[in-house]
């Protein structure tokens, strides 16, 4: 089975990081990949919620959510003016004053107390990135940065260090297989891992679903979690792949690992693994080895199905990478409809308005990712905010909610719920919209669909409502794909909904899959299609003012991964 290629890991997992330039005229890029369709259909559900006349309520308000206003919001916070809305950059700047105004405008209140403006949560992060002299030396060989190694993540090694590489395998631990098993405690030390899973003779992944690449193989990320859970101070992962060319891939990523990198900066002050890659060559020399030594134990671990004793004894290494660092400030946009009699419960309805900024002189402009979103946020706040005006406003309160940093490890959205300014406890769902606005390969030429992410993970309630609104108003196809565990794109991770779901809030995330302009230079709005988008906002306003205005609230009655 062809593997993804580590460019395509990273670009895919939002890694490139910040770095501010001035925007000439763009071109076009493109990237990514494809799936397959699953649609569940939907149950029949008997709601809390009286009838007639609150189901004509709700569609005419969601009928208030129309294509040429998100156009007309998208056509500004997608602009070239916003400068890809870099999180603390200029443009994010501007995207946060031009969302509180919108909330401003509809009436809704600033709920933050002590902020110079109530609608902004403002944090404190660090930008780091690699500053010049970084080496790496393996006996009397001298390797070059960005030619033969290059990092990401982490603190890095400020001062010429002496490092002693414990070889992990594959660094995978699952049931069954564990290349920790054999290694005892490995807190504080260097790791040298392969990159990519076993294999067996047909190249279908062993781990993996039906022979399809496990999150081991997916994404290195996975790994260089495990490695941090176990407490590593830094991981060095190599790739033997004989199709892989690791001199071009550094070529290409040189730009993406040039930029800064952003944390919080209480997190910057902690020792977190820095993730090295080097090349096969500097691999083999680290290792002690040669590549027919590496593909026969390569092919004693497919054969075993499980880690086997390595013959390597990883050389001693002099490492130096020294970061630069520097503070700075960004902030949350916060817009809070208070709810009638049940207002002491809030509702959340997210989406993150940052994006990537400038890359190569090229401005990212995010029309999709999550321009698409945030514009969806600012149309559900006007049509809840002209509900309550005309005396029908919801009985729950309403929090919207759009959020920096996104881009960067979902970080204004951890910033919210490790602050939150509504309690937690009192926080009943929370529906994200992150990427509603295009096509993806699948479903090419086909219905309207949307998938839906998360909904069936700590509340069936909320699945089957969902299902319920749309099977009465929009009629999509629901697709659902993504909710599957073994899912290797992890999508449930990786947007804002995660840091909620992961305080026991029950959450949806509506997503219309990635396309060929994620993350690259041309998603832009004129690739927008509104009908699907206008769609789309709606149901997720018909789910909210079902969850708004039923009796009780929706249970937690499952914790599914």
């Amino acid at each position: 089975m062809k593997k993804t290629s580590l460019l395509t890991w990273l670009l895919a997992a939002g890694v490139a990081t910040s770095a501010v330039a001035q925007a000439p005229e763009k071109v076009k890029v493109k990237t990514k990949r494809k799936a397959k369709t699953e649609v569940t259909a939907a149950p029949v559900l008997e709601t809390a919620a009286p009838a007639a006349t609150a189901a004509d309520l709700a569609q005419t308000y969601a009928e208030t959510i129309t294509q040429a206003d998100l156009r007309q919001h998208l056509s500004v916070l997608a602009s070239d003016a916003y400068e890809g809305r870099e999180t603390g950059e200029k443009g994010q700047k501007m995207a946060a004053e031009y969302i509180a105004k919108q909330f401003a405008e509809l009436g809704l209140k600033g709920p933050v107390q002590g902020s110079d403006n109530p609608y902004l949560q403002h944090f404190t992060m660090v930008r780091s990135s690699w500053a010049d002299g970084a080496t790496l030396k393996v006996g009397k060989d001298t390797y070059k940065w960005l030619t033969d190694f290059y990092a990401l993540g982490g603190n890095g090694f400020a001062q010429e260090t002496a490092v002693q590489p414990v070889f992990a395998g594959y660094g995978i631990e699952q049931d069954g297989y564990s290349d920790y098993a054999a290694l005892g405690d490995v807190k504080g030390k260097d790791l040298l891992i392969l990159l990519g899973e076993p294999q067996n003779d047909k190249g279908a992944a062993l781990l993996g679903k039906d022979g399809q690449n496990s999150k081991w193989g997916q994404d290195f990320r996975a790994k260089l979690t495990l490695a941090a859970q176990k407490g590593a101070r830094s991981v060095f992962f190599v790739d033997f792949n004989p199709n892989s060319n690791f001199e071009k891939l550094a070529a290409r990523m040189t730009p993406y690992i040039s930029r800064p990198s952003i944390a919080f900066k209480e997190a910057s002050q902690t020792t977190r693994p820095t993730a090295y890659f080097v090349s096969p060559a500097v691999g083999y020399k680290l290792m002690g080895t040669t590549a027919p030594a590496v593909t026969k134990y390569t092919a004693a671990v497919s054969k075993a199905a499980k880690p086997t004793a390595s013959p390597f004894k990883p050389a001693k290494i002099m490492v130096k990478a020294p970061k630069k660092m520097e503070d700075f400030t960004t902030e949350n946009v916060l817009g809070y409809l208070e709810g009638t009699d049940l207002k002491d419960e809030v509702m959340v309805l997210s989406a993150h308005y940052d994006h990537i900024g400038i890359i190569n002189g090229e401005v990212h402009n995010g029309a999709d990712d999550d321009g698409s979103g945030t514009v969806s946020v600012l149309e559900m706040a006007q049509a809840f905010t002209k509900a309550k005006a005309e005396g029908h406003g919801p009985r729950r309160s309403i929090l919207f909610l759009t959020v920096t940093g996104e881009e960067k490890g979902l970080l204004g959205s951890e910033y919210y719920t490790d602050h939150p300014i509504f309690p937690l406890q009192s926080t009943v769902v929370d529906l994200n919209t992150d990427m509603v606005g295009r096509t993806d390969k699948d479903h090419e030429g086909k219905d309207d669909y949307v998938y839906v992410i998360g909904s069936d993970k700590l509340s069936s309630e909320l699945h089957t409502i969902l299902q319920a609104q749309n099977q009465k108003y929009t009629k999509m196809d629901l697709d659902f794909r993504f909710n599957d565990p073994e899912d290797p794109n992890r999508f449930y991770y990786r947007s804002d909904h995660y840091n909620f779901a992961k305080h026991g809030i029950p959450v949806a995330f509506f997503f219309n899959g990635v396309h060929d302009d994620y993350h690259g230079p041309g998603d832009e709005i004129e690739k927008i299609e509104f009908p699907k988008m206008e769609k789309r906002a709606r149901l997720v306003f018909y789910t909210a003012w079902d969850l708004a205005n039923r009796d009780k609230r929706i249970v937690v009655d499952s914790n599914k991964k």
